[in-house]
């Protein structure tokens, strides 16, 4: 396997996210090794639905398949596959061991090292999910109908750190493998019979259309795994970034502003026109200021990107908790009915209140914010307004130039936020808010349809 991914649709969406552009894995060693997990993931996923088309050549090749796709997936050495006693009565083999490339179903030659996982997986099958105890072994349960019927024991091979989302590989293909060796034995018997009755006939197609919804299922259970480890390696990508702006950027701005300090308060005393370049570099020394305030909460958004699951309102007020430059008094109000919005669509509306709370709070000056959710039947209305100093007319005009033009990247705050509410089929709008300051009104139209292609994270 190349250490370096070839180049996908997403690598590109992954680019415009972070902003990352070097094709030099010397840079990023985490970003290359999560991408080489998500491959093995991805191969390993690839070789169970290849081995689930071949369910008609018998239970033998299919738990072979199955091994030998999670022995590759871990780099295991050894790796074991077992049924447990009293459950698919029929299944056959009732256990198989993968040890350094050769398969081995008979007991007397099971390593000592082994043996007490098949114990384990073969009488309590429950106790599948504890820790494994030493060697470096690791287990995933194997089920049917949500009831244990055995499971998978590996030793991972060296260097390989066994992650969430390797034992969610692990029980994916273990409970794959107990429903085709199930549907096997079913599809046999129903072949068997079928010249026999029209009955047993129907049971027959009834069992293989059961086996390709299964394959179905096991499309999607691939699908939801390579987003979620796609998400976790944006995740990590972020912290990565969050950490390199602490440790570095910030503090060079911090002392570029403590230079500036120090600068003004020698002119200052100076006097003449010493004093008028101290006056302008104590305006310098505020946008230094600000750009700190800036840094910090762009370092904090980078750590708290992805909210806990929850519903929308939930979320908002979890929102009018989080940092800010600051001190902002936020109040959320929840009118009507609330409704199941699309995972991306609700992304949009946390991110665009985000940022109006965030621009509320360091260009308006506000101390107060209130945000207002209102179900309606057709329509998803969210408004937020604050006290402050915010001109809605300017800001109409800044928006309508920035929109027009990307004045090297200044307000581009505005242009984001209508992009993303234009997105989700809605409208944004400026007025006077009745606390004094700027009211920023959204409107939604309901049901949502989100743009997979566009709605990607800004």
């Amino acid at each position: 396997m190349s250490s370096v991914p070839e180049r996908s649709p997403w690598t590109d969406d992954l680019g415009v996210l972070t902003g990352l552009r070097s094709g030099k894995r010397s840079y990023y060693p985490a970003y290359v090794r999560s991408m080489e997990r998500l491959e093995r993931t991805v191969e390993a996923l690839d070789g169970i639905s290849r081995a689930l088309v071949r369910t008609a050549e018998g239970p033998r090749a299919l738990v072979e398949a199955v091994i030998r796709a999670a022995a590759e997936h871990l780099q295991a050495r050894r790796l074991l596959l077992v049924v447990a006693d009293g459950a698919l009565r029929a299944a056959r083999p009732r256990f198989l061991l993968y040890a350094d490339d050769v398969l081995i179903d008979d007991e007397t030659r099971v390593p000592a090292e082994a043996r007490e996982h098949l114990a384990v997986l073969r009488t309590r099958p429950w106790e599948a999910e504890a820790p494994a105890g030493g060697g470096g072994w690791v287990r995933a349960p194997m089920t049917l109908d949500d009831e244990p019927v055995g499971g998978i024991a590996a030793q991972p091979g060296p260097g390989v750190e066994v992650a969430d989302t390797d034992l969610a590989v692990l029980r994916v293909l273990a409970n794959q493998a107990a429903v085709a060796l199930h549907n096997t034995y079913l599809f046999h018997a129903a072949t068997a019979l079928r010249g026999r009755t029209e009955e047993l006939s129907e049971a027959a197609e009834r069992q293989a259309r059961d086996l390709a919804a299964r394959s179905a299922e096991l499309a999607e259970t691939q699908a939801r795994l390579f987003d979620a480890m796609r998400r976790q390696t944006l995740d990590d990508e972020r912290h990565r970034i969050a950490r390199e702006l602490h440790d570095s950027v910030t503090q060079y701005v911090l002392s570029a502003g403590m230079t500036m300090e120090v600068c003004r308060a020698e002119l200052e005393a100076l006097g003449g026109p010493a004093a008028r370049i101290a006056g302008r570099l104590a305006e310098a020394k505020d946008l230094n200021r600000q750009a700190v305030e800036r840094l910090r909460a762009s370092i904090y958004a980078l750590h708290h990107t992805e909210e806990p699951p929850g519903p929308l309102p939930v979320m908002l007020e979890r929102l009018s908790t989080v940092h800010l430059p600051t001190a902002l008094d936020v109040r959320v109000e929840v009118r009507g009915r609330p409704v199941p919005l699309p995972p991306r669509a609700e992304q949009s509306v946390l991110r665009l209140t985000g940022e109006a709370l965030f621009n509320s709070a360091t260009h308006g000056k506000a101390a107060r914010a209130l945000v207002r959710l209102r179900y309606q039947p057709d329509v998803l209305v969210l408004t937020v307004s604050d006290d402050g100093t915010g001109d809605p007319a300017h800001l109409r005009r800044v928006l309508a130039l920035s929109r027009a033009a990307d004045l090297s990247g200044r307000h581009r705050g505005l242009a984001n936020m209508v992009a993303r509410v234009e997105e989700l089929g809605g409208s944004l709008t400026i007025r006077r808010s009745k606390l004094g300051g700027v009211l920023l009104r959204a409107r939604i139209p309901l049901p949502v349809r989100v743009d997979e292609e566009t709605a990607d994270d800004r």
